[in-house]
């Protein structure tokens, strides 16, 4: 057995010093053996030489660089211990099929060759899968037939999205799990959790970007795309790249990609796994994670695909008439609440109170139901509705009523005040069409606001400045007919 864990050392020795100067008299020095005979050794028992071994995971390593950061070629090519870049190019094309400089517009084409695994015989090379690689719905865009029309091109695009939403979120959230498991990121696995996260995940996914972007770029001419998928995959390529707003979480994203050993601190693994956020993505989290902001990505070009269709689809018996984003400046929300106004009569007679404030009124005007979860998540924060209307920042406060203000900027703290940016519906059609309950997540109207924003990647600031509000322009004792839902603009 002496040999085999010569060999599992050898490796690990290989994988440590992918960027450094070696040989392979250093890796056979290494493990104590002589050079010819661990040499034929090693293989007789992978079927490549040590020399193949290096190039091919150098070559790799390279490819998975110059997609995921972007990085200068000349550079890459220094640090992967080539002399010249013209030197690199050569080995690279014969390695991937395609130029260092052609990697950003066919990452998909990147050829993957992973660690050797030592076990009672040799795994890995370019056949080692995962389970939770394989677990993802991948788009297969572009493998359809030429006789198909740009419409049903980009409606079998449409339909990988309804495989992907039912799929994905479920395997982010155990990929998650895998990364808070300490049993999974011993010294050992390492290199090959490398492999999985950084080529078969990440790299992955970069590659599936770049074939969608293709493909619906070709179909585009034809009218049937939603423009608003390529800004979600610009912000997904930039995530994917390891480039993420939130400050503390880009700190530790750029440790891990320049050092993928800093996986090993337990404190940086929470901040690439995050939480567990549950199918809709909505469960509350101790830490928003690296993960989760991939979660987010994922969803939002998948959104950008389907939403405008389920919309359409949503609209039985019903018709949005009109919608619009509205940016209004600090405004003042004053109402009541109490189970007692379930009552029409008794909450339309409580509302005339505030027509002595009519001087204070702004857009939108008219009765409003206003609905909120005090800045937490929807299974943490208890739903809070107040019956009531906007008015100017200024108005007063009439005694026996609540207030809730409403400002242009955030002040980067959960619930009130809240922010004055929302998009507005407005729905005509059957009454009971509109607030139907049965198929949507939450109601009719609140379901297709919500989704032509998904469908338009506009931000939601879910869960700390999160709102809505049923609109009803003939008072609070009629029927509400337009919708209001909370924007980041």
């Amino acid at each position: 057995m002496e040999w085999i864990l010569s060999i599992g050392k050898a490796v690990a020795f290989m994988e440590r010093n992918m960027t450094a100067e070696m040989k392979s008299e250093d890796v056979s020095a290494a493990v104590f053996a002589s050079h010819a005979h661990f040499q034929r050794l090693f293989h007789l028992t992978t079927g490549i030489t040590i020399g193949e071994y290096i190039r091919n995971r150098r070559l790799s390593l390279a490819g998975q660089e110059l997609l995921l950061t972007g990085g200068k070629v000349v550079d890459v090519a220094m640090k992967y211990q080539y002399d010249t870049a013209e030197s690199f190019s050569k080995a690279f094309s014969r390695f991937h099929g395609i130029t260092p400089s052609q990697v950003k517009s066919k990452g998909h084409q990147l050829r993957f060759f992973y660690p050797l695994s030592i076990h009672l015989c040799v795994e890995g090379g370019f056949q080692m899968t995962h389970p939770l690689i394989e677990a993802f719905s991948w788009s297969s865009a572009g493998e359809d037939g030429a006789e198909m029309t740009a419409a049903e091109k980009y409606k079998s695009v449409v339909q990988w999205t309804g495989k992907a939403r039912g799929q994905n979120p479920m395997v982010f959230d155990e990929l998650t799990k895998w990364i808070w498991d300490d049993a999974q990121w011993n010294k050992d696995s390492l290199a090959e959790n490398e492999q999985i996260f950084m080529q078969g995940i990440l790299a992955r996914f970069k590659g599936q970007n770049a074939r969608l972007r293709s493909y619906l770029k070709a179909l585009e001419p034809a009218g049937v795309v939603n423009a608003a998928v390529f800004p979600a995959l610009d912000r997904f390529d930039e995530a994917l790249s390891g480039r993420v707003a939130d400050g503390q979480l880009h700190k530790a994203v750029t440790r891990v990609f320049a050092d993928f050993s800093a996986m090993q601190d337990p404190a940086v693994r929470k901040q690439i796994a995050g939480g567990v956020t549950g199918p809709t993505g909505t469960d509350s989290t101790e830490v928003f994670g690296y993960v989760n902001c991939l979660k987010e990505c994922d969803a939002a070009v998948q959104w950008a695909l389907f939403m405008p269709e389920k919309v359409k689809e949503q609209q039985r018996g019903f018709v949005v008439v009109s919608f619009q984003y509205m940016s209004r400046p600090a405004m003042r929300f004053i109402g009541f609440e109490g189970e007692e106004y379930a009552d029409a009569e008794l909450r339309a007679e409580k509302m005339k109170a505030l027509d002595a404030w009519a001087q204070y009124g702004c857009e939108p005007k008219g009765d409003v139901l206003l609905m909120h979860h005090n800045g937490l998540n929807v299974d943490v924060g208890a739903w809070r509705g107040l019956w009531g209307r906007f008015m100017q920042a200024e108005a007063p406060i009439p005694d026996g009523f609540l207030s809730i203000d409403f400002v242009p900027r955030s002040n980067g703290k959960p619930g009130a005040p809240y922010l004055s940016q929302f998009a507005y519906a407005a729905f005509s059609g059957d009454a009971q069409a509109m607030h139907r309950r049965e198929g949507y997540d939450v109601d009719a109207m609140y379901d297709v606001t919500r989704n032509i924003i998904l469908g338009q990647g506009v931000a939601i600031p879910y869960p700390e400045k999160y709102w809505t509000a049923e609109l009803f322009p003939d008072g609070c004792d009629k029927q509400s007919t337009g919708y209001l839902f909370s924007v980041e603009l």
